[in-house]
C-alpha cells in the first residue's frame, strides 16, 4: 500500500526500505541501543514494515509484529530529527493502523518512554488492567557479551533434563 501527502510518501514495501537508515537510527535509540544490523534485518523480514519517505529518501519507519488475525505490537516507530514537528509521526502511525492486514485485531500494543500523546491521538490508552500483563525484559540485550558472542539465532536453554 502507498499513501501520499505532498512530497511525502508512506509505503509498506520492504523493497523500498533503506535498512542502513533504519539500523543507524535504531542503534542510537533508547530502546534498541547498539542493535546489530543482522537483528534489524531479521526484525524487518518478520514484520509488516512501513517506510516514510521525503521524495525518495527515507525519513521515518515503523513496524507491526503481528499474526494478522488477533494481535499486533507496534514498534520501532521513528521520524528522523530534521523532519519532526510536521505531523509526520502522527500520519505514519495512522497509516499503519489503517493497513488492511491490521484490521479486526483484538489487541494492539506498544511501549513508549516519551511519545504517549502521539499514540493517544491514534486511540492508544494506558493498560486498563496492567496486573494481567507480564514480560521478560532484557533492555541491554545488545550490549551483553553472551548475545554478541553467540549471535541472536543460537538459543541457550537454562533448563535441561538429565
Amino acid at each position: 500500500m502507498e499513501w501520499k501527502q505532498g512530497e511525502f510518501t508512506i509505503t509498506d514495501s520492504r523493497d523500498d526500505l533503506d535498512i542502513e537508515t533504519v539500523h543507524n537510527f535504531l542503534s542510537e535509540s533508547y530502546w534498541a541501543k547498539k542493535i546489530p544490523m543482522s537483528t534489524v534485518e531479521k526484525a524487518v523480514k518478520n514484520s509488516l514494515c512501513f517506510g516514510l519517505y521525503h521524495d525518495s529518501k527515507q525519513v521515518g519507519f515503523g513496524r507491526a509484529v503481528t499474526d494478522r488475525a488477533t494481535f499486533a505490537y507496534l514498534g520501532d516507530v521513528f521520524v528522523v530529527p530534521g523532519f519532526r514537528g510536521r505531523g509526520l509521526g502522527k500520519w505514519l502511525v495512522s497509516c499503519i493502523l489503517s493497513h488492511p492486514e491490521l484490521q479486526g485485531l483484538r489487541r494492539m500494543m506498544l511501549a513508549t518512554l516519551d511519545a504517549h500523546r502521539l499514540y493517544e491521538q491514534n486511540g492508544f490508552v494506558a493498560l486498563r488492567e496492567p496486573g494481567r500483563f507480564m514480560e521478560i525484559h532484557n533492555p541491554d540485550i545488545y550490549q551483553r557479551e553472551v548475545f554478541n558472542k553467540r549471535g541472536p539465532d543460537q538459543a541457550i536453554c537454562p533448563i535441561s533434563e538429565a
